[in-house]
């Protein structure tokens, strides 16, 4: 499993509970792989949030994903998050600003959607 991409240990634990190993069995080898470096929750959490990053997701909804995958620290902090959710807004709709509300708030649950915080929503409405 760990060929293909990087899994967090939550996901191997799961994958392995479905292929109805034994439990003490997953855990010692999940153990062993992680002495081993060969799966680092760490290493999985930087390469998630550089894929998601790249797909224009926003910081809320990179940060459930990975809790999801039951990756609790993580630092978000070294993403411009203003400067994606322009680009998102002005790659999908356009550069021009807008005087439409029902445009705006269009675009705004857009971005929402995507995982902005309402800071870098506004942010990407103000001209440079």
């Amino acid at each position: 499993m760990l060929v293909r991409r990087e899994h967090s240990r939550l996901e191997l634990e799961q994958k392995l509970q479905l292929k109805a190993f034994d439990e003490l069995d997953i855990v010692n080898t999940v153990d062993l792989l992680v002495e081993q470096d060969y799966q680092s929750n760490e290493r999985f959490a930087q390469e998630f949030i550089q894929m998601r990053f790249n797909q224009g997701k926003g910081p809320i909804k990179i940060a459930g994903e990975l809790r999801q995958r039951g990756i609790e620290h993580f630092d978000l902090s070294v993403f411009d998050w203003f400067a994606l959710a322009r680009s998102i807004r002005e790659n999908k709709y356009g550069v021009e600003a807008l005087l439409d509300y029902n445009e705006q708030a269009k675009q705004k649950r857009f971005l929402q959607s995507r995982g902005f915080n309402f800071e870098q929503i506004n942010q990407s409405f103000i001209n440079e």
